[in-house]
């Protein structure tokens, strides 16, 4: 079977609603401003977007409102840089409660994973479905008061290279069909999409951490840096040790 390529099936949807002259709203679920970035640039051309911060994994309060504070600040300053484009439709954002105990769950019993292992694919699964519930009851309310609804959901986390990007489509996809909504296929790490988001972060100095945000991936980037400095200490390149 061929591998499916998510980047070209969102060219496709984009140039749909372009020839159509459509204009859909998505709701993106956020895990940070730096990986927000790229994504917000790209997609803020063709769609109406809210962005919709949820990340209970986060290891403190302080983290969660650092991270959120960054978004709200970059979508302010790109909001300010394109406000004359006349395809540019500022993003709006919502910022979910800190609550770490929704996070702490789903990670019982897996406390052991490997990074990138069951643990973490259940926080996906966590923060899409979060998502999935908001739009729905956002659209729902819609009826009532003519308001305009959501046409997708999707998640920034595909950008990153240490997220699989079928893996988190496959999540988006089966909730989706659960609540009936409209996922929209995303793997942002594509046509440079990680490269740029580092410019945008040096651009605009956001806050750009060296782990993903719960305790445990925490506990493992302060590991590998330990180990770092003991071998840079001892003037031993990696690989020689």
């Amino acid at each position: 079977m061929n591998k499916r390529n998510y980047q070209r099936e969102l060219e496709a949807v984009i140039d749909s609603c372009r020839r159509n002259g459509v204009r859909p709203r998505l709701l993106i679920h956020s895990c940070c401003a730096p990986c927000s970035s790229y994504v917000l640039e790209y997609l803020s051309r063709y769609f109406d977007i809210t962005m919709f911060f949820y990340n209970p994994n986060m290891d403190s309060k302080a983290e969660y409102d650092k991270r959120s504070r960054e978004l709200v600040r970059f979508i302010g300053e790109l909001n300010e840089e394109h406000c004359e484009e006349s395809n540019y439709c500022p993003p709006d954002f919502v910022i979910e409660d800190y609550d770490p105990s929704e996070f702490e769950r789903i990670a019982a019993g897996h406390e052991q994973d490997p990074e990138r292992g069951e643990r973490c694919h259940r926080c996906y699964e966590l923060r899409l479905r979060r998502t999935a519930e908001y739009m729905t009851d956002f659209n729902a309310a819609c009826v009532q008061n003519g308001e305009r609804p959501f046409d997708y959901f999707t998640t920034s986390l595909s950008i990153s290279p240490l997220k699989n990007a079928e893996t988190l489509n496959d999540i988006a996809e089966r909730l989706a069909d659960e609540y009936g909504l409209k996922s929209l296929p995303s793997d942002f790490k594509k046509k440079e999409g990680y490269k740029r988001s580092i410019e945008l972060s040096a651009q605009h100095g956001l806050y750009r951490q060296n782990y993903c945000g719960c305790r445990f991936s925490k506990a493992a980037a302060d590991a590998a840096l330990r180990v770092r400095n003991d071998l840079d200490k001892n003037n031993i390149k990696p690989g020689e040790e």
